[in-house]
């Protein structure tokens, strides 16, 4: 998603979300899921539903 919006940073996007940039990358790595909150702005951010972005695996 991110490299989609014109290659913008982790820090950027953090910033734009105001969380910070350890946060951006542990929810890249799958080390982290975020809030309903946090996933609903990241979606509403990139202008996506949030099923479009964050979805549970078998394991999860």
């Amino acid at each position: 998603m991110r490299f989609n919006k014109g290659m913008m940073t982790q820090a950027q996007l953090a910033n734009a979300l105001d969380v910070s940039r350890q946060t951006i990358i542990a929810i890249e790595q799958g080390k982290f899921n975020p809030s309903v909150k946090l996933a609903l702005h990241i979606a509403a951010f990139f202008g996506h539903r949030v099923e479009a972005i964050f979805y549970l695996t078998k394991e999860e």
